[in-house]
């Protein structure tokens, strides 16, 4: 299934969770990451970002779809993080 993912966490846990996400996903502007992912990966992504987070303080929010192709993403200005900068 296709993934967007967007984080508010408090700046002292912050950097942990960016470097969680990136082990999943592609990191497309701060706190917003999006990619591929398997239910079972999605579950262990979640399952070890809860292990960071205070869950009465901040808050993931993802949107799933089956695929890519379902979802129409417009970008105006500049993209962050285009997925031709990897080698």
């Amino acid at each position: 299934m296709y993934i967007i993912l967007v984080y508010d966490i408090n700046e002292r846990r912050v950097g942990k969770m960016l470097k969680l996400c990136r082990q999943y996903l592609n990191w497309i502007q701060n706190s917003v990451f999006e990619g591929e992912l398997t239910e079972v990966k999605l579950k262990e992504l979640i399952l070890k970002a809860k292990e960071i987070m205070e869950l009465d303080e901040d808050s993931l929010i993802i949107f799933k779809t089956r695929q890519e192709k379902w979802l129409e993403k417009e970008i105006v200005g500049v993209e962050r993080s285009g997925l031709e900068q990897i080698l």
